[in-house]
């Protein structure tokens, strides 16, 4: 669920524009201070609402990390992090090798000297947030253009942030726009960058069920993992040291064998990625469009990419973590695709657009400010989608997942070398001196995530794909080699290239960082001069990206303006990877007709879907527990088994893997790691009878790691 399936075709849109609104006012993913309009305790929640969020850190929403992609939870005063399987399997497929396979075999530290680094990880703790809107919007005068108004808005961004920076080594801050621009929030977090692993299930259990069950219920995987988060002995985040020492977290939260039953108030706080609920009809076409070609895109990469890896462990491992997410996207973007069909989503938004405007006529002041926001909206479509054509193959290029690894370490060199002879203030904010030692940690883990013979044959197959094209489609850096329309010349480009390059070794790739434009030039790499040659256009494309960006987000922002007055200010916005709340209770579907799930799935399902080989292969010592009844604890009273998974109608998207899954009290009863196949739509328009999340039980959770994997150490850290 970690990878989210909205595909712009420029890497540089990615995160520029926000399209927040709920389909329903009394459904979403709540900011913190919108809480108070929910009347919580009238809906079901035990504890004291002002509990939840403090500014004095010790909320309970203090206790819930961001860890960059996916969410965890502090669970112990020592800094363990419990999070899901498929959230730290990055880390997992770093440390694993053919001769320590951590990802079929899983991981168990008995003692923290054991514990391994989760390279590339980091967990975000908030420290509070407020709104900047007026600071954010007083370089904006009127009569700018779109690209002028961009770079005011993201100069007033880059100067807000760097000044609450300042505030500690080891602060990270961000801004988020909200309602597309109409409120902007500061986000400040502790940034901790000594993640370790401490105990990983096997694949067999962590990843239960593999492609075929994900997204699917019922479910039976046991999706979590524990990481433990590690600061210097002042307290303060800092990289990986032998000397640093376990956080101390100042909340932490409490697990409960209590577990769940049909009808229970439950609830969620976690880091959603994305969702496009306030998309019009022309967006929704659009995005349809695009996921169509996505879904047989991604298909032809995972067929490539596992037929290079077939009999070969060490690449299996190394591209293991790639293949995943495209799965996951891919299986994602066919439910989505699915689901607009079924319910037949653009003549409902069309719909909804005839009573939006049956509003805004209701008033003359509002014809004047919302009267032709829809129509606006149409004639950018159409004008962008023309864009879109024609920049398409040269934005998506440079990503490892479409291109080439070595070509994307090679543009990120160029790039980095080239933006730090600016000054800080004026860099592309991922160039800055903040995002260095993150720029340099990606150049290293690359490493871990390809295999230099399998990327050669991987970028000949893609640029093949650019035979026949148009030329005004392809990359003038390819047209030449494309005239000649020859395989066979493709074959001998690239291999020269891979010949010839230095960029296969990391410690050459971080060296060349160091170098001046120049001195990076003189080098002669061929990899280097071909994204210098590709930098010439997607200079250009980059900046017009931003002024497509802001003029997609001014017209989205009118209209977000209009549902907020509609609905009185209680409204939602859309999710972008800030924290959020989000209620529901314990509740089964049906999803089509005669077909009823029951909530709650228990370890009998389990082995009712055994077949002895993966992915539904059951370990011998859990077959074994299972036969003897050895539940222990962890078995529920009314279901006489241990319970495996459950179902909420909370409201989750990518992003919020491993949030917990609260009961009224504000105790962890669950972890979040899926939606229903058939919510999958939520992401663009909420069906209430469809609207399912997916957390596996806690007692589950603790049922392996102490039944299971004998666990001690973890157990008694838990407080069990």
């Amino acid at each position: 669920m970690k990878f989210k399936t909205r595909l712009f075709v420029s890497i540089w849109l990615i995160g520029l524009i926000l399209w927040p609104w709920s389909a329903m006012a009394d459904e979403g993913m709540w900011m913190p201070h919108q809480m108070k309009m929910l009347n919580l305790e009238q809906l079901g929640l035990k504890m004291n609402p002002g509990d939840l969020y403090r500014l004095d850190g010790t909320g309970l929403m203090s206790a819930i990390v961001n860890l960059g992609g996916g969410t965890g939870e502090f669970v112990s005063p020592e800094g363990l992090i419990l999070t899901n399987h498929h959230v730290a399997f990055g880390a997992v497929q770093r440390a694993a090798s053919k001769e320590h396979d951590y990802i079929t075999d899983g991981f168990l530290a008995r003692t923290r000297a054991e514990e391994i680094r989760a390279q590339g990880y980091t967990a975000d703790i908030l420290l509070g947030y407020e709104e900047v809107t007026a600071r954010v919007l007083a370089r904006v005068k009127p009569n700018l253009t779109p690209l002028q108004k961009y770079e005011a808005i993201e100069k007033a961004i880059n100067q807000i942030v760097t000044e609450a920076e300042k505030k500690g080594p080891d602060i990270r801050a961000s801004i988020a726009s909200m309602y597309s621009g109409n409120q902007y929030f500061l986000y400040r977090f502790k940034r901790i960058k000594d993640i370790r692993v401490v105990y990983v299930p096997p694949q067999d259990l962590g990843n239960y069920g593999g492609e075929t069950d994900n997204w699917i219920w019922p479910r039976h995987t046991c999706d979590f993992s524990f990481l433990r988060a590690y600061v210097s002995k002042d307290g303060v985040g800092a990289d990986y040291s032998p000397d640093n020492v376990p956080y101390q977290p100042k909340a932490f939260l409490k697990l409960s064998l209590d577990g769940v039953q049909e009808g229970d108030f439950t609830f969620v706080v976690g880091y959603p990625g994305r969702t496009y609920r306030n998309h019009t009809a022309v967006e929704i076409e659009s995005d349809l469009e695009s996921m169509v070609k996505r879904i047989a895109e991604f298909k032809d990469i995972i067929d490539f990419v596992e037929k290079a890896s077939q009999g070969n462990k060490e690449a299996e491992i190394r591209y293991a973590s790639m293949v995943k997410g495209l799965y996951n996207s891919l299986k994602n973007m066919e439910g989505k695709v699915e689901g607009m069909k079924k319910i037949d989503l653009i003549a409902k938004k069309k719909e909804q657009e005839k009573e939006f405007m049956a509003w805004v006529n209701l008033s003359p002041e509002r014809q004047v400010k919302y009267g032709q926001v829809l129509v606006q909206m149409a004639d950018f479509m159409k004008r962008y989608e023309g864009y879109v054509a024609k920049n398409e193959l040269l934005s998506s290029i440079m990503s490892p997942y479409f291109g080439s690894t070595v070509l994307s370490q090679a543009y990120t060199i160029y790039r980095t070398v080239n933006e730090r002879q600016k000054p800080d203030k004026d860099r592309e904010p991922a160039y800055q001196d903040r995002n260095f030692p993150y720029i340099k940690q990606r150049i290293q883990l690359a490493e871990r995530g390809y295999v230099f013979e399998t990327d050669r044959e991987f970028f000949k197959h893609q640029l093949k794909k650019m035979m026949g094209l148009p030329a005004e489609k392809i990359p003038a850096a390819f047209q030449a080699l494309m005239a000649q329309g020859s395989e066979k010349a493709i074959d001998d480009y690239v291999d020269s290239l891979y010949q010839e390059t230095q960029l296969g070794l990391p410690e050459k790739r971080l060296a060349l960082l160091q170098l001046k434009p120049a001195e990076l030039l003189k080098t002669n790499d061929p990899f280097i001069r071909l994204a210098a040659d590709l930098e010439k256009e997607l200079k250009v494309v980059r900046e017009g990206s931003k002024a497509w960006a802001q003029e997609w987000q001014d017209i989205k922002k009118t209209y977000e303006a209009a549902w907020l007055e509609m609905k009185d200010g209680k409204l939602a916005p859309d999710a972008n990877s800030t924290i959020r709340f989000t209620y529901g209770l314990v509740e089964g579907y049906s999803p089509r007709d005669a077909v009823v799930y029951k909530p709650i799935t228990t370890l009998k399902g389990v082995m009712e879907k055994e077949t002895g080989t993966e992915p539904f292969h059951v370990p011998a010592k859990l077959k074994e527990l299972y036969r003897q009844r050895d539940f222990g604890r962890f078995e529920d009273q009314q279901l006489k088994d241990v319970p495996s998974c459950f179902l909420n109608t909370t409201n989750v998207t990518g992003g919020n893997s491993g949030s917990p899954t609260l009961n009224a009290k504000g105790e962890q009863v669950g972890i979040i790691f899926d939606m229903t196949y058939e919510s999958v739509i939520s992401d663009y328009y909420i069906i209430p009878e469809w609207q399912r999340s997916i957390s596996v039980d806690i007692r589950y959770v603790l049922f392996v790691t102490e039944k299971f994997s004998g666990a001690a150490n973890v157990m008694k850290e838990l407080g069990f």
